[in-house]
């Protein structure tokens, strides 16, 4: 498979964890949050998870609009480092509440997987 393909499946499906999370995040109050068994929402304000959702929306939209539309496709790299540290953030909020499985393995994971597109975007394989 050509490189270039994998990271735009790479993309989409990022960008498909990101819109999905954040979009939770930005429609479900906090107490249900934590009743759903998501307990590092109990450190948040509302407000915050609602930044946050917001944030990972439009991480997710950086990630495949720009170069969709061939505007500024430097976005994109930019918008996977972005959504790296936030859950470089996450995995450290995980860890601290000693949720290692799967939580913290979880964000970590996705933490590998916006570098690895940043790296390549940035790197090998630009627009």
């Amino acid at each position: 498979m050509e490189p270039n393909t994998w990271l735009w499946i790479l993309a989409g499906f990022l960008a498909a964890i990101f819109v999905g999370t954040g979009l939770l995040k930005l429609t479900t109050p906090r107490d249900r949050l934590v009743a759903s068994g998501m307990g590092w929402a109990r450190e948040f304000s509302q407000e915050q998870i609602r930044l946050i959702g917001i944030a990972e929306v439009l991480g997710a939209i950086g990630l495949v609009v720009p170069p969709l539309l061939g505007i500024v496709p430097l976005l994109s790299p930019v918008a996977a480092s972005c959504l790296a540290l936030g859950m470089a953030g996450a995995t450290a909020v995980h860890i601290r509440r000693r949720e290692f499985l799967p939580d913290a393995l979880r964000s970590l994971a996705v933490v590998v997987l916006c570098v690895v597109l940043a790296a390549y975007r940035f790197g090998p394989q630009p627009f």
